[in-house]
């Protein structure tokens, strides 16, 4: 027999980055059995890629199935994933909000309410979540437990009282926790006989039994056996194996009722056919599609060429895998020139990209060679059209009459000390000054509007240094803006470079031309001719540096004798590097290109 609703409770975990979700996640599973309780550090059961542990950061949504029996003697299924806290993954954490009917909303007792605390918890308002808020670290000596309250109560709106005080390190407070889950929190809304509907959430791939797909029932019943039908794809499969994740895959031979949460795996090989967002149903009693997640528009883009011993072919299976299981990573194939054939990608933002190169190459054991960053531009075409464009090489040839990009408002939380250095870092990068709040006496929230691109390099990176790690960002797509913006060239040998290409404000075109130049100087080897590098806008050259040609001494044999002789071979020698300079071909080495992407990073 499924499992009574009202005994269900379905959740997620919601805070800023480092706020400890993943420890207080790890905890209830010890709490309730689902795993043995272990030393503190091997604390990392959710976070199970290679990655995650690395850089102590969730990046994939975590779902676990949990048993625990209330003091009112019921037995409850407690359904929680664990969501990624940085701002480059919300996208996985909105996705998690739509499969829960509650939300554990934790806060650093010591840090306080950060800019991810107040976006993620108007994403969980957005979806009508029932919030428990939750006040962790509490053991830590410098813990301002009073004025974290106050912070939750000016900035979040919610009662301060009906906060847990916690430790997830020292297991303090589990116990409340789990109580207010099934007290505080509504059981999920459904007929379990009624036609099948549920929500796929994630996906992921397994080499031996196809795509495994990772649903809420929202209403009916999945037994093993059924014929599902995926609306979207319009494909039918039968199901093989159905069950919940406790954390491992267990299979149940009850199937999945409404209300519960847990995985399908039904042989399903083309990965084309699953989406994530998409409705299963069964093929015989077809329910309606559900709302699936609202499309994600990449804000940062780069290509990925394959390198060394990797090719085209492994490098396409690699992206088609991780696309499945990121529903926030897009891609297309495109042609680079120097760099052969490859794929244009799309990210929500750097992080995001640095994560998914890594994914690549380590998942796949895939080289790869990464271009610099774009991001989306509007182009008004002389005909009076608009195009969008993600490379400069889209620009059209016949010139335009105006460009535009992307602008953002960004939110700084940022120490009341930090305030100063915070707002030269902002205006140096063109952003707009909108308005000051004080959270309490010793933090303060900057508004500003800025472009987009100026956000994507290392803005993050730079906040963190001027802040002595204290500050925080959150930002939001606005729309796009016109901007005096130019395509500059960068020339080898004369022929232009279209991976190098790169589109940026006109202030700064000259300097950002230079330091690439110089960065190739340093990476493209010398020639028997000189080779020059040139950073041009339009016709016009800004920036130029010269590759030395290679010495070979060609009068060493000459022993004496007329000087004449000697005068003869050094003009032969200059009339052979005139020639070779008209027809040599220069190569640009792959070192090159992420030697110029180090280049942009570092500016400023």
């Amino acid at each position: 027999m499924p499992h009574p609703q009202s005994l269900i409770r379905n959740f997620c975990i919601i805070a800023h980055i480092d706020h400890g979700k993943s420890t207080l996640a790890e905890r209830l599973l010890q709490a309730t059995g689902a795993m043995a309780a272990k030393e503190d550090k091997d604390l990392t059961v959710l976070d199970g890629m290679d990655l995650e542990r690395e850089r102590g950061i969730t990046i994939k949504a975590k779902a676990v199935c949990l048993w625990h029996t209330h003091k009112d003697g019921k037995k409850y299924q407690l359904n929680l994933i664990d969501t990624p806290g940085h701002v480059d993954f919300t996208y996985e954490v909105t996705r998690s909000l739509q499969a829960c009917d509650g939300a554990l909303l934790v806060v650093d007792a010591v840090q306080g309410v950060q800019a991810q605390t107040v976006a993620n918890y108007l994403l969980a308002l957005e979806q009508s979540l029932s919030v428990v808020p939750v006040i962790n670290k509490i053991d830590l000596p410098s813990a301002r437990i009073d004025e974290v309250e106050n912070e939750i109560e000016e900035s979040l709106a919610l009662d301060a009282l009906e906060s847990i005080k916690a430790s997830a390190k020292h297991g303090i407070g589990i116990p409340e926790i789990l109580d207010a889950i099934i007290e505080r929190m509504h059981p999920p809304v459904g007929d379990a006989q009624a036609k099948v509907q549920a929500l796929i959430f994630d996906a992921i791939y397994d080499d031996y039994r196809g795509i495994i797909l990772y649903v809420r029932v929202k209403n009916g019943h999945i037994r093993k056996g059924d014929k599902i039908r995926l609306i979207r794809s319009e494909k039918t499969y039968d199901v093989s194996e159905i069950g919940r994740l406790r954390p491992a895959m267990t299979a149940s031979p009850d199937g999945l009722a409404a209300g519960e949460v847990g995985y399908i795996s039904a042989a399903i090989k083309a990965l084309a056919d699953v989406k994530v967002g998409d409705t299963i149903t069964l093929e015989l009693a077809q329910g309606e599609p559900l709302a699936g997640f609202r499309e994600m528009k990449p804000m940062v883009y780069c290509g990925l060429y394959p390198s060394g011993e990797s090719t085209y072919d492994q490098l396409r299976e690699a992206v088609e895998k991780l696309s499945l299981n990121d529903a926030s990573f897009k891609w297309a194939p495109e042609s680079g020139g120097a760099l052969g054939f490859g794929f244009r990608c799309g990210f929500l933002g750097m992080l995001h990209m640095e994560i998914c190169q890594e994914r690549l190459e380590r998942e796949h054991d895939l080289d790869m060679v990464q271009t610099a960053p774009t991001v989306t531009y509007i182009v008004h075409k002389k005909d009076g059209a608009k195009l969008e464009i993600t490379t400069p090489g889209e620009l059209p040839k016949d010139g335009h009459l105006g460009i535009e990009e992307p602008i953002v408002r960004i939110h700084f939380m940022v120490p009341a000390d930090k305030v100063g250095v915070t707002m030269t870092l902002a205006n140096d990068r063109r952003g707009v000054f909108e308005k000051q709040d004080y959270l309490g006496t010793a933090r303060c929230v900057l508004t500003y509007t800025m472009p987009l691109a100026e956000v994507i390099y290392d803005l993050f990176d730079k906040l963190k240094s001027v802040t002595q790690g204290y500050g925080t960002m959150d930002f939001d797509m606005i729309g796009f803006r016109e901007a005096e913006l130019v395509k500059v060239d960068i020339l080898v040998h004369d022929n232009p470079c279209d991976a190098l290409a790169f589109i940026c404000h006109r202030s700064v075109a000259e300097l950002r031309g230079r330091q690439i130049i110089k960065a190739l100087k340093n990476e493209i080897p010398k020639h028997l001719f000189e080779v020059a590098l040139q950073a041009a806008i339009g016709g016009k050259v800004v920036a130029r540096e010269t590759i030395k040609s290679m010495g070979k001494n060609v009068t060493a044999k000459c022993y004496g004798g007329d000087v004449s002789r000697k005068r003869k071979l050094l003009e032969k020698q200059k009339e052979g590097k005139k020639r070779m300079k008209m027809v040599g071909m220069v190569e640009v080495p792959q070192a090159a290109f992420m030697a110029v992407l180090k280049s942009r990073s570092a500016d400023d």
